[in-house]
């Protein structure tokens, strides 16, 4: 049996801005002196007139992107999800959110899978305060076909709009002619009766593994994927928490006003089942090997699968 490709979701961003750039003249890229992490330099190769240094100093960077897209240009804004949505959360809210500018965020290094760069870097709240500015749309994608047609779909989408993308190679998934990426419409990856599994980013793939490990006890789970946290694909987890009348959501984020927070807020008000929220616990992170972190914060396959197990 072949080996799975792995790619990072941060590297597609990168590739696909290349991709955009070649399509589309107004898309201008703009960076905080990290073009090789968050793998905006291949844009920057192919098109250095188009690609704006803007050194450390992300908070004005937004400013800047906000004046770019307010010119009828398409900034994409690049940095660390830590430095995005955290350091420069007030010129996202007030510069971009407010006057609902056409500016794209994409954030890479987002959670725990940072590694060893530690808790300062592993930012487990960036859904949460985007999610609360009015108008941003809030997106993660789980592997690298669904990262490239989320930045696609981000220029097509008209306002602000935020993607987090990983460090960590992660599986691809979605390589089957029949997947197609809409905005705020999940994807139901494993049809099931007895749970419903709602997962996000680098957490579908090993959300699909536990689901066959719970299936291998008689325990079948229904798993979506819902990449656009905000808006909410509310039909769909409102109907899937009806059939099978318990849900869990998994998310490289913490439980409190992420993906978990969404659909026990949609679920409340519209469907009250039993809902378990696996994420970081209230926690900071922790400096280490991304994969031995994920483990250790109960985000694998068999984390995950445990923690389903003991809730069913």
């Amino acid at each position: 049996m072949s080996e799975v490709k792995k790619i990072a979701t941060r590297a597609s961003y990168g590739n696909a801005l290349v991709e955009l750039g070649k399509k589309h003249e107004d898309v201008i890229v703009l960076d905080a002196d990290l073009a090789a992490a968050t793998q905006t330099g291949v844009f920057k190769k192919e098109f250095p007139e188009r690609h704006i240094d803007c050194g450390i100093a992300e908070c004005n960077m937004m400013g800047i992107g906000a004046g770019i897209a307010a010119t009828g240009k398409v900034p994409f804004v690049s940095t660390f999800a830590m430095f995005a949505a955290g350091r420069a959360f007030e010129q996202v809210r007030n510069s971009v959110g407010y006057p609902k500018l056409n500016v794209k965020i994409g954030a890479t290094h987002g959670g725990i899978s940072v590694g060893e760069d530690g808790a300062t870097h592993q930012c487990c709240e960036d859904f949460a305060l985007m999610r609360v500015i009015p108008g941003m749309v809030v997106a993660c994608p789980s592997d690298d076909i669904e990262a490239k047609a989320m930045v696609e779909a981000a220029y097509e989408h008209e306002g602000p709009m935020y993607m987090r993308f990983g460090r960590l190679a992660v599986p691809v998934i979605n390589d089957r002619p029949d997947y197609k990426f809409e905005l705020g419409k999940g994807i139901v990856l494993r049809e099931g009766k007895d749970l419903t599994i709602v997962a996000n980013g680098l957490c579908v793939a090993p959300s699909l593994e536990a689901a066959e490990k719970l299936a291998a006890e008689g325990i079948d789970a229904k798993v979506i994927n819902i990449h656009t946290i905000k808006p909410l694909d509310e039909e769909l987890i409102i109907a899937s928490a009806k059939e099978t009348g318990k849900v869990v959501t998994v998310e490289e984020h913490s439980v409190i006003g992420g993906l978990g927070g969404a659909v026990c807020e949609c679920l409340s008000e519209n469907a009250p089942v039993p809902v378990k929220r696996i994420g970081v616990n209230d926690v900071f992170g922790e400096s280490g090997p991304a994969t031995a972190l994920l483990e250790k914060y109960g985000l694998d396959a068999e984390g995950i699968y445990k923690q389903i197990k003991a809730f069913v």
